[in-house]
């Protein structure tokens, strides 16, 4: 007998237990044996596969090429660059014994990989004729984290790093927002997720980076969330580690780089974003089952018509539940897993000609002739799909306010948590002050939002930049 579903705690009452609930009903992952790590069950891992090819997929059209690099770091070579080593130092798993033996050097467990990028950067490029180079690796990375929640903070956990090397500062540049472009298109058109383009505050930016700019997206709760990030090193990671061309004047210059990524993070958001209290809200883009095809009674004809309609939609994901479980139980899981699209054949139903077709976010049932299921079904997934971004997006409108000074702040985010746009100065030691006062920090310096000079809300120092700040994942 199938083990029955676990009740979801509604989001209102306790948010934090609903998208666990959520994760483990779906059977997304299970908790592994050591803390703060997970083991991808097939249906989770599916998602990050489809996310995987479509990103993989846009990399290639601008001449990425994948390559695969070490899982461990020497110690001497991580902490040739200060700042970078700074930043990650208290999440790095350190290697020190194999066996009985004491290792001479640590080795660390990469949680990044930009000194061994950098490394071998140094032995490959000597003119600018090997210019540039645009590598990515899909791989693990490790970071220790205090505090895990499934995809959203694992000290293990799965993701794209792109590292480039140019021979110019404006390529570099170029590349960086060309990646943080194709990020949000991803993100916007694939994952429905309506993500703010913007730049990170000097105390927010990627350790060892010139500029970082990201991606920002907000939760169903209110809380922000960092979706995506891409990186402009100017030359200083080449200086650290010797990565010179000579330039076609014939003289030796240090090479720009940047670097990139997105992780299955992205997973989390999109469950906090679209999904409700009866578990997944997929879209239909990452949607491994898009089309849940469940018959009340295997009879000829019931076989028949299932087998018919899955040949119809041959090029979408269809999935006829063939298991052994009540019509009941194969209902819930089918919402429980987020499939867009549920078609319900049964006996009665197709005496009269009929099916039944149900969308996932709506819930509502509607009897469909067979002659239209096909239309119907491609129609049903366009307006879904639309209406979980458009939902999104009113959700983001409507918990986005503005504010002057750090008392109007506090204020918005008991009267409606989201982003609140303030003028900031953007000062490390101020934005320690606003975090330590009110839990929250700089999520970026929005593009789409007009700059003007004022008096930073928190300090009253002047203000060259507006700022969205709020809590955040």
């Amino acid at each position: 007998m199938a083990k029955q579903l676990d009740k979801i705690t509604p989001r209102d009452v306790d948010f934090s237990q609903w998208y666990t609930d959520t994760v483990l009903n779906a059977k997304l992952v299970e908790y592994g044996p050591v803390k703060g790590t997970t083991i991808f069950r097939p249906y989770g891992y599916a998602i990050w596969e489809l996310m995987q090819k479509q990103l993989d997929s846009e990399f290639k059209k601008i001449g990425v090429q994948n390559v695969y690099f070490p899982l461990l770091i020497p110690e001497s070579l991580f902490n040739k660059e200060k700042d970078h080593i700074e930043g990650f130092s208290p999440e790095i798993a350190t290697v020190t014994r194999v066996g009985d033996k004491q290792l001479d050097e640590p080795l660390y467990i990469r949680p990044t990989s930009e000194v061994l990028m950098a490394s071998f950067f140094e032995k490959e490029v000597n003119s600018y004729r090997d210019l540039p180079l645009i590598y990515n690796q899909w791989v693990n990375v490790m970071r220790w984290e205090k505090t895990t929640r499934p995809f959203l903070r694992t000290s293990e956990f799965l993701w794209q790093e792109g590292h480039t090397v140019h021979n110019s500062a404006q390529e570099a540049e170029e590349l960086t927002l060309n990646i943080l472009d194709i990020y949000t298109k991803f993100a916007r058109e694939f994952l429905l997720l309506p993500v703010i383009q913007g730049k990170k505050t000097e105390k927010e930016k990627f350790a060892g980076a010139q500029d970082t700019y990201t991606i920002e997206s907000l939760m169903h709760d209110g809380q922000a969330l960092q979706c995506g990030t891409s990186h402009y090193f100017g030359q200083n990671f080449s200086k650290v580690y010797d990565i010179k061309f000579q330039n076609k004047e014939g003289k030796l210059e240090n090479a720009y780089s940047t670097s990139w990524g997105v992780s299955t993070r992205l997973i989390g958001a999109i469950i906090m974003t679209h999904s409700d209290d009866n578990g997944l809200v997929l879209p239909s883009t990452i949607a491994p089952i898009q089309v849940a095809i469940i018959e009340i009674k295997e009879d000829e004809k019931v076989i028949a018509v299932s087998n018919s309609i899955k040949e119809q939609l041959s090029d979408l994901r269809v999935n006829i539940d063939k298991t052994d479980k009540s019509f009941g139980f194969k209902i819930s899981e089918a919402e429980i897993k987020g499939i867009p699209i549920r078609i319900e054949i049964g006996p009665r139903d197709l005496e009269n000609g009929m099916v039944t077709i149900s969308r996932r976010d709506t819930r509502e049932k509607q009897l469909v002739e067979l002659s239209k299921v096909e239309q119907t079904v491609r129609q049903m997934m366009k307006e879904y799909d639309e209406s979980l971004y458009k939902k999104a997006l009113d959700n983001r409108e409507a918990r986005t306010s503005k504010a002057s000074t750090i008392e109007e702040y506090i204020e918005k985010l008991k009267e409606n948590q989201g982003f609140v746009l303030v003028p900031f100065c953007g000062q490390i030691e101020c934005e320690n002050e606003i975090k330590q006062k009110t839990s929250t920090n700089s999520r970026c310096i929005p593009f789409d939002v007009e700059q003007k000079e004022g008096k930073c809300f928190n300090c009253s120092k002047p203000s060259k930049a507006l700022v969205y700040f709020a809590r955040a994942y």
